[in-house]
């Protein structure tokens, strides 16, 4: 289904935006519930040694298999496939739930859960961000992606106190059921959200092999446009979790309390809200390109400064400020790159920094725990400034400082 309008409406005021946003937030709180869940399940079962496991068992097939779910995407339509997968992934989790309560936990049943659920995602990740790129006019891709930044952030500061809560009172079943309430509200609100960006070709008669092949080709004649998917991709692989595991570990170098650690991980997750609400609420944003560079080379130097903080009140002020310039980096990233490119290769071309971000992230975290073993936290936050700087200087090339939205 298509909505076509020939004067469009500001993306806060815009119900269909709304309605995606809405389900996006319960979709990001959902994958919060459930992976606090299933690492808790499996803790309680074999213990903390087995979680890394469990969690890489889900964590490869949605590697392995991103770019073939960014094919899928452009070769059915975003929408499809999204509430195909969100529905999916309900039914697992509830399914999940079920054998907690009535046949009890087994390891070999959280392994298959995990796995499971990570070629759902492969599938679901590069289709949901194909989508957020057709909600509305082009114009207003800066403030849909504002939106979605408030909600990752809200959903992750607000998901792991609703999980505790329900994990302590009522057990995993329980946990899991939350998880599949969650994906059930995002599968009820995706079914009223309409596409704006219309796909100007039909389905591709071509195999999936060579739409896979065509994509790529698509980046590599376009240089703009390639550029951006590194710029996206380096600018996101350490807050993707690896700067989250940092914070955890120079806490604990520093010996202050989980107090502590509580309120810097949400300071960083307050401070992404805020710059989700302001790109959200601004008319125009001037010079994106430039904005870019800029909020990248600023989030290297307090990544980088962040490592050798000695002080508490240091610590959770500059976790805010750095959740403040790493989501307008973000969000500024994502507006462009979807701006840049064509509907038809939407679910491609995220697919490929997907890949980067999330497929590839979590094998920062063994080495994470080295580094700061070795040589000391601060060396591990010099690394991520690094990626950071590497970002910021290709962003400040000429094909992309002049980008505008």
């Amino acid at each position: 289904m298509t909505l076509s309008s020939s004067t469009p409406v500001v993306a806060y005021r815009d119900g269909n935006v709304l309605r995606w946003a809405a389900a996006y937030t319960a979709s990001v709180g959902g994958d919060v519930v459930f992976f606090l869940t299933l690492s808790w399940a499996v803790t309680r079962v074999a213990g903390p040694a087995q979680v890394g496991a469990v969690l890489a068992v889900g964590a490869i097939p949605r590697a392995v298999l991103m770019l073939a779910g960014g094919v899928i995407a452009d070769r059915y339509g975003p929408r499809r496939v999204v509430l195909g997968s969100d529905l999916a992934r309900c039914l697992v989790v509830f399914g999940a739930a079920a054998l907690m309560q009535f046949a009890g936990a087994g390891l070999p049943m959280l392994f298959a859960i995990a796995l499971v659920f990570g070629v759902i995602d492969a599938l679901f990740m590069p289709a949901v961000g194909a989508l957020a790129g057709r909600l509305t006019d082009p114009g207003q891709l800066g403030r849909v992606q504002g939106l979605r930044m408030l909600a990752v952030r809200l959903s992750n500061a607000v998901g792991p106190m609703i999980a505790a809560v329900v994990l302590t009172a009522a057990g995993v079943a329980a946990g899991f059921g939350l998880a599949g309430l969650l994906f059930s509200l995002s599968v009820g609100l995706l079914l009223v959200v309409r596409l704006n960006r219309v796909q100007p070709s039909g389905p591709s008669a071509g195999s999936p092999l060579g739409d896979l092949q065509d994509g790529l080709r698509h980046l590599r004649r376009n240089r703009q446009l390639a550029r951006l998917v590194l710029v996206v991709g380096l600018g996101e692989l350490c807050f993707s979790g690896p700067v989250g595991v940092g914070l955890v570990l120079l806490t604990a170098e520093r010996h202050w309390s989980a107090a502590v650690l509580g309120w810097t991980l949400s300071a960083f997750s307050i401070g992404g809200a805020v710059a989700g609400i302001l790109l959200t609420a601004l008319t125009r944003i001037p010079r994106a390109g430039v904005a870019l560079a800029g909020s990248l080379l600023a989030t290297a130097v307090l990544v980088g400064a962040l490592g050798q903080v000695t002080t508490v009140g240091l610590l959770i002020t500059g976790s805010a400020a750095l959740g403040t310039l790493s989501g307008v980096a973000s969000a500024l990233g994502n507006a462009l790159l979807q701006r840049k490119t064509e509907p038809r290769y939407l679910g491609r071309v995220g697919s490929v920094t997907s890949l980067c971000t999330l497929g590839l992230s979590p094998l920062l975290y063994p080495i994470a725990g080295v580094v700061a073993a070795a040589w000391g936290t601060g060396i591990f936050f010099a690394g991520c400034a690094l990626v950071c700087l590497l970002a910021a200087a290709t962003a400040a090339t000429r094909n992309i400082r002049g980008s505008e939205l």
